[in-house]
């Protein structure tokens, strides 16, 4: 091999490694974003605030949390701060996180969660003013029917479940107890499902049997039958007429078996092994075709080489 074959031959080599290792990585990442994480998910009613400070529009102050009021910043009125999740909207998703606390008394009546101003603007197709804090161009429209997933639970006090309302005081309380992720559910509820789904009815003890199973009756043992009483009754006629004419009349031959049916040549092994030995046959022919190609190939080879020895014997 010369070096300009071998370098050709490292590089194909490198580039295949490459693509493969890129393929490998592509795969891995897909597979993260496809297996995320989900600690609780469910549906609820969700009204939107911007609190800034600023006191306008109900502003209350800064959020509980301590962060500055910002897009993805949102209340609840029992999950513990810094909680992390997304919900779902008409086909589009937005992310949040728990900043502070709320609504209060809306929560009594199931509105559980509060998203920023920008958000609830970005899922509902409206614009967030930042003169009134409200959203323009929604029609009024200050509630909306949301999917929400948690992905990660804050670490301070809060209910880690489905919310309550604020008057419960469960944003107050640790809670040691989380939720159940969904997924642990579904699996440990599948194994009891899976051996009713594979048990099959039992057959039933007096089922009638098949005709497969049935005896053979009827006409082959009517045939049978009537086949052996028929030499006996002409046995028994020629020996009255033999005895009525005082003449010894000659027995009737036996009648010859029946000719053997089409395939029954096939039982004794003759169609058989004419089969076989003319299958065997095409495999050698083919199987020395092979080889007589397999040879000229070999001996086709061996003259380039020598010829490509000779030529590197004469540099």
């Amino acid at each position: 091999m010369s070096a300009r074959s071998g370098l050709r031959s490292f590089a194909l080599l490198t580039a295949c490694s490459l693509g493969a290792l890129t393929a490998c990585s592509l795969g891995a990442a897909a597979h993260a974003d496809t297996d995320e994480k989900i600690l609780l998910k469910g549906s609820t009613t969700a009204s939107y605030f911007w609190d800034d400070a600023s006191g306008r529009a109900g502003d209350t102050g800064l959020p509980a949390s301590g962060k500055p009021m910002q897009k993805g910043l949102a209340a609840s009125p029992s999950w513990p701060l810094m909680t992390e999740g997304y919900v779902l909207y008409k086909g589009k998703k937005a992310p949040f996180f728990v900043g502070d606390r709320g609504p209060g008394v809306p929560s009594s009546r199931g509105v559980m969660l509060d998203l920023d101003a920008k958000t609830f603007a970005e899922l509902t197709g409206g614009t967030f003013n930042s003169s009134t804090l409200g959203v323009d161009g929604v029609g009024g429209q200050g509630h909306i029917k949301v999917q929400y997933v948690i992905t990660k639970w804050g670490p301070g006090v809060g209910k880690k479940n489905y919310p309550v309302a604020f008057s419960t005081g469960a944003w107050a309380v640790r809670d040691n107890d989380p939720a159940e992720p969904p997924k642990v559910l579904a699996e440990a509820s599948e194994p009891a499902q899976r051996p009713a789904a594979a048990t099959k009815p039992e057959r039933p003890a007096e089922e009638p049997a098949t005709e497969a199973e049935k005896p053979a009756t009827g006409s082959a043992t009517g045939s049978a039958t009537g086949s052996a009483e028929r030499p006996a009754a002409e046995a028994e006629r020629t020996a009255e007429a033999a005895a009525g004419s005082g003449r010894a009349v000659a027995p009737a031959p036996a009648s010859a078996p029946a000719s053997a049916p089409a395939g029954q040549e096939e039982s004794t092994g003759r169609p058989v092994e004419a089969a076989s030995v003319g299958q065997a046959e095409e495999n050698g022919g083919v199987g020395r075709t092979l080889l007589s190609g397999v040879l000229a190939l070999a001996g086709g080879g061996l003259v380039l080489g020598i010829d490509r020895l000779r030529r590197l014997a004469k540099r």
